[in-house]
């Protein structure tokens, strides 16, 4: 995804909100705000942005259970579905 085709000033933004915030919803693609013609902030649509926060906490439990596999806090799959079951 090119974010050049998405940049606009931030006057853009304060003169056609309703416009912008239609596009985010409607095409699902962020949006780079300037201001002064330096990249300020970036906007997107609610639904992008859950999903991006969601994708992070994967991968934040994935780093998670790196770390661990190379600190070597490990069981062996036979013990924890042992305990497993004895907790029914």
């Amino acid at each position: 995804m090119r974010y050049s085709t998405q940049v606009k000033p931030i006057s853009y933004l304060k003169a056609n909100a309703a416009e912008v915030l239609h596009q985010l919803t409607e095409h699902r693609e962020p949006m780079v705000i300037t201001q002064n013609g330096e990249a300020r902030a970036v906007i997107q649509d609610v639904a992008s942005y859950e999903e991006t926060q969601e994708t992070l906490a994967l991968l934040k439990i994935l780093a998670l259970g790196t770390r661990e596999i190379e600190a070597g806090k490990t069981s062996p799959i036979a013990d924890v579905a042992k305990r497993l079951r004895s907790k029914k």
